[in-house]
């Protein structure tokens, strides 16, 4: 358990705080909740099949088209995932 905390606050540390001059702890909590919202909402996870934690593995897999991609900007623009365009 203990090296995944080790590998979460390394993630903190080089996805956000590494990118950013921090202005106080105001400006400090709200990048960390960026980043945790991006962490479990939107980063793909070797473990879960490259889905996010909080989200439902699909019954099944389709392919999309690159037109059908977006992608959306998270923690200051510094991160990023891609979502299938709403039809």
């Amino acid at each position: 358990m203990n090296e995944r905390c080790e590998r979460f606050i390394q993630t903190i540390k080089l996805e956000c705080l590494a990118k950013f001059v921090i202005f106080g702890k105001h400006h400090l909590d709200h990048l960390v909740r960026e980043l945790v919202t991006w962490y479990n909402h939107h980063r793909a996870h070797s473990a879960r099949e490259i889905l996010p934690p909080i989200r439902h593995i699909p019954d099944e897999v389709e392919t999309v088209q690159l037109d059908e991609v977006v992608i959306k900007w998270h923690v200051g623009g510094q991160v990023k995932s891609f979502e299938r365009r709403a039809a």
